[in-house]
């Protein structure tokens, strides 16, 4: 299978890019401005060319050329915890997403946000985007996909733009797999791990997929599964949300006994492969796995791309969520 090659911005702690790789795209660079998340780019892919500063510091026609430009832009401009303010955010990185297309001239974009950039308040602005890119010659379109739908064990609707500019066949979105897998069978074995004679049962009784993950920004505190309603959520799939365990429960620990997630675990709910680490402190670690695209999604998103694009499709590496 042919390697296309892609420059990713706001590339976090990896969920796209790996998810990417997976599809046969290698890194041309990966744009990541928090420290730890680039420090985790560069732990689990030595070879990538990471930059870790501010997007803006990026040119470009240093890139011309490249198949994708791909990136999370940031969801705090239309997400309701962030206000919603879109284009008066100063987070709002879409313009500089936009500059790069322009100067890089790359085969097909992809960027994702919330699901919050689907409403009708900013029917505008998407509209504006999507002029911006037909201008420069590209096909584009928006759309919502659920991580669920990809074998993802979260819902996690997540607002994806894709255009194509040298396209050879139509770009068409990537179908659904089947039914995800529950949080009881993707994380039983990891919940036994520390000898906990309840893991049996309560796997059994985690018998749905889990709310959808909440990263955080550095503003809030610490490391935890979400507000009150994703925490009654969780608390029905018999995990404690109000925090994020060091360790799985030990066998001290009662048959009846309601766990918190360690941070691998919810690695496994994002979809991450169990061999990709993460640097720094625990919270820190939190908000990377949080804050990011789940693999698979990306991994479908990319394989419709290259079969757009006219390259072989489906990379070796794709892995099961269970």
């Amino acid at each position: 299978m042919n390697t296309l090659s892609a420059l990713e911005i706001c590339a976090g702690a990896g969920g796209q890019a790996s998810g990417l790789e997976r599809a046969g795209f290698a890194h041309a660079l990966a744009v990541e401005i928090d420290r730890d998340a680039a420090a985790t780019l560069r732990l689990n892919r030595p070879s990538w060319q990471v930059h870790e500063g501010d997007v803006r510091e990026i040119d470009g026609r240093d890139y011309r050329g490249v198949d994708l430009v791909a990136g999370g832009v940031p969801c705090p401009p239309f997400s309701v915890a962030g206000k919603q303010l879109g284009a008066d955010d100063e987070r709002d990185l879409f313009p500089e997403a936009l500059r790069l297309v322009r100067e890089a001239r790359p085969a097909a974009v992809m960027l994702e946000n919330v699901k919050g950039l689907a409403s009708t308040r900013f029917a505008d602005y998407r509209g504006q985007i999507l002029r911006e890119l037909r201008d420069l010659g590209y096909e584009a379109d928006w759309q919502l996909l659920f991580s669920s739908e990809y074998g993802v064990p979260q819902l996690r609707p997540r607002f994806i733009l894709v255009a194509v500019r040298r396209a050879k066949h139509a770009f068409e979105w990537p179908a659904p797999t089947g039914t995800p897998p529950t949080v009881g069978t993707v994380l039983g074995a990891m919940m036994a791990q520390g000898g906990w004679g309840g893991a049996p049962r309560w796997a059994a009784q985690a018998n749905s997929i889990a709310p959808t993950i909440v990263g955080g920004s550095k503003k809030h505190g610490g490391a935890d599964l979400g507000p009150t309603r994703a925490r009654a959520a969780w608390l029905a799939l018999g995990v404690d949300g109000r925090g994020v365990a060091d360790a799985p429960p030990s066998p001290d620990h009662p048959a009846d006994h309601v766990p918190r997630l360690t941070n691998p675990m919810v690695a496994r709910i994002q979809g991450f492969d169990p061999s990709w680490q993460f640097s720094g402190r625990k919270t820190s670690v939190y908000r990377q796995i949080g804050n990011a695209f789940p693999p698979p999604v990306a991994a479908a998103v990319g394989g419709a791309i290259r079969a757009a694009l006219g390259a072989a499709s489906g990379s070796a590496r794709q892995t099961q969520i269970a």
